[in-house]
C-alpha cells in the first residue's frame, strides 16, 4: 500500500475530494494549494474523522516554480517518504483565440502545463532518490482531440500533460516508479459549476471515488468514470472532427 500521498490543488474540487477518499483508506496526506484557509479547514475536518492519520499542509502557488521544489521536498521530510504524488492543480480559464484574451489563454497554458512540468520535475527528483513512487497526472477527456472556442487552450494543455506523462512512463518501464494518466469526464466541482452543457456529469464524491479506484490500480491510462467516458473517448479519437464538434 502506498501510504503517503501528496496532492496539489487540494483546497477544492477534485483535489479536496481525492484527499477525503484517501483519508478514508488510512493514508497520510500532504496537501497544498494557494488558499491556506481552505486547507486548514479541510485538515481539521479530516483529522476529526480520521485521527489516526498524519496530515501536512502547505501553501503553494504552482506558478512559483522554486517554491514547488521547496514544498515537495518539505513534505518528503515531514512524512519520511512520498509514495504517490498527484499532479492535480489547474485552471479552466480560456477564450477563443484571436478575440483579445491572450492573457487568459496564457495563464491557462502556464498553470496547466508549465507548472505541471515543474511539479513532475520535483516529483521525479524525489522518486529517483527513493527509487520508488507513483506519479499521477490528472488530464481531461478534452485531451483526446482539439476543442473549440473556450476549450481550445485548455484541451491543448491537457493533451500536453498526457504526452509528458507518457514520456516519463516510457523511461520508467522496468523500473519501480509508476506513472498514471487519468482523463476525467464531467465531474461537478467549483471549476465547472457554471457549465451548462455537461453530459453524463456525476457529483464530486462519485467522481473522486472513481478517480481514487483508478489511481490505486496504478493503471497507465484511464477514462474516469469508465462508463460512459471510455467509449466516448474512443469515439472522440477516431471520428471525423466535424462529428467531434457536434459532440462537444
Amino acid at each position: 500500500m502506498r501510504k503517503n500521498i501528496l496532492i496539489t490543488g487540494a483546497s477544492s474540487g477534485l483535489g479536496e475530494g481525492m484527499a477525503r477518499e484517501f483519508a478514508e483508506r488510512g493514508c497520510n496526506l500532504a496537501l497544498c494549494a494557494r488558499r491556506m484557509d481552505r486547507l486548514e479547514a479541510l485538515k481539521a475536518e479530516i483529522e476529526k474523522d480520521h485521527p489516526q492519520i498524519i496530515i501536512s499542509i502547505r501553501a503553494l502557488d504552482v506558478l512559483d516554480y522554486e517554491q514547488v521544489f521547496e514544498v515537495f521536498r518539505a513534505f518528503r521530510d515531514d512524512l519520511g517518504t512520498l509514495d504517490r504524488i498527484i499532479i492535480n492543480a489547474g485552471i479552466g480559464k480560456g477564450q477563443p483565440l484571436g478575440t483579445g484574451y491572450f492573457y487568459a489563454n496564457r495563464q491557462t497554458a502556464e498553470t496547466n502545463f508549465v507548472a505541471a512540468l515543474a511539479q513532475c520535475e520535483a516529483a521525479m527528483e524525489i522518486f529517483r532518490e527513493q527509487n520508488d513512487g507513483h506519479l499521477v497526472i490528472i488530464s481531461s477527456m478534452s485531451a483526446f482531440r482539439g476543442m473549440r472556442k473556450n476549450m481550445t487552450t485548455y484541451a491543448a494543455t491537457k493533451a500536453g500533460v498526457a504526452t509528458l506523462a507518457e514520456g516519463i512512463r516510457q523511461e520508467m518501464i522496468g523500473k519501480p516508479i509508476k506513472v498514471s494518466t487519468l482523463y476525467p469526464g464531467y465531474i461537478r466541482t467549483e471549476l465547472n459549476e457554471e457549465v451548462q452543457n455537461a453530459p453524463f456529469i456525476v457529483d464530486q464524491k462519485t467522481g473522486c471515488r472513481a478517480l481514487v479506484r483508478a489511481i490505486e490500480r496504478e493503471v497507465d491510462n484511464a477514462s474516469v468514470p469508465p462508463w460512459p467516458w471510455k467509449p466516448i473517448g474512443f469515439a472522440m479519437r477516431n471520428l471525423p472532427l466535424s462529428w467531434v464538434k457536434r459532440m462537444t
